[in-house]
C-alpha cells in the first residue's frame, strides 16, 4: 500500500477523507459508500494497524478494523443508495449518489477527499482526487472500505433472515452459483436488482414478496 505524499498538505494535522463504495456487484440490496476523516498525519497510523482493501482482510479483521476506525477517526458516515435507485439511474451513479451522502453527512470538512475509482462525486463542494485502485493504494480509502463491507455485511445479514431462500448470509447479495440457481427457482424478491440480468429470470412467473 502506499502512504501518498500529497503536496497541498504542508501540516500534519490536515483533514484527509478517504471514499469506497461496496456491492456494487452484488444482485441484491443497496450500494453502500462510506467516508473516514483522519489528519494526515494518521495516515501512517491505518497502515500499522493493518488496514487495506478490504477484500483482502477476513470478516473477523474487518470488523475489528471498522470498530478501532470509528473509534479513532476524525469522523465516519454512511451513506448508500436503495434496489430502485440503482434500477432506475444505474449502478454507477448510485454508487456516486451513495458517496455524496455519505460525505454530505460529515460534521467536519476535509482539505480533500480521494475517492476510489476514476469517477469524480458530482456535485461535491470539495476538493477531490479520483484514485484507481484507491483501496490498494490509499490507507484511508482503505478505511473507507472496511467500514462501509462491515456495515453492508451486517445489513445483509439482517435481510437473509427475511428472504431465507438466497443463501444471502454465505453470498452477501452477490450472485455465487447458489444465489442464481435460487433465482432460477424462487424468482427475485423486492430486494434485488431487476436492471441486472440475472434478476430478470423469468419475471412474469413470480410474486415479489
Amino acid at each position: 500500500m502506499v502512504l501518498l505524499n500529497l503536496p497541498n498538505f504542508p501540516e500534519a494535522e490536515a483533514l484527509v477523507a478517504g471514499v469506497d463504495e461496496v456491492g456494487r456487484g452484488a444482485l441484491f440490496g443497496p450500494v453502500v459508500a462510506a467516508v473516514v476523516v483522519v489528519p494526515f498525519s494518521a495516515i501512517a497510523l491505518l497502515t500499522e494497524w493493518g488496514v487495506k482493501d478490504s477484500k483482502q482482510l477476513s470478516p473477523k479483521q474487518r470488523t475489528r478494523l471498522a470498530l478501532q476506525i470509528q473509534q479513532h477517526a476524525i469522523a465516519t458516515q454512511i451513506g448508500w443508495a436503495s434496489v430502485r435507485e440503482i434500477d432506475r439511474i444505474n449502478i454507477l451513479q448510485a454508487s456516486l449518489k451513495a458517496m455524496k451522502r455519505a460525505v454530505d453527512k460529515l460534521s467536519v470538512t476535509p482539505e480533500l477527499c480521494l475517492v476510489d475509482g476514476n469517477q469524480s462525486i458530482p456535485h461535491l463542494h470539495l476538493p477531490q482526487q479520483t484514485m484507481i485502485g484507491g483501496d490498494r493504494l490509499s490507507p484511508v480509502i482503505a478505511a473507507a472500505s472496511i467500514v462501509a463491507k462491515v456495515w453492508r455485511d451486517e445489513l445483509i445479514t439482517r435481510l437473509a433472515k427475511r428472504y431465507p431462500h438466497y443463501d444471502l448470509a454465505t453470498n452477501k447479495g452477490y450472485g455465487t452459483a447458489k444465489h442464481r440457481l435460487a433465482l432460477q427457482e424462487y424468482g427475485p424478491c423486492r430486494q434485488h436488482r431487476q436492471s441486472f440480468a440475472p434478476c430478470r429470470v423469468n419475471l412474469s412467473e413470480f410474486l415479489f414478496y
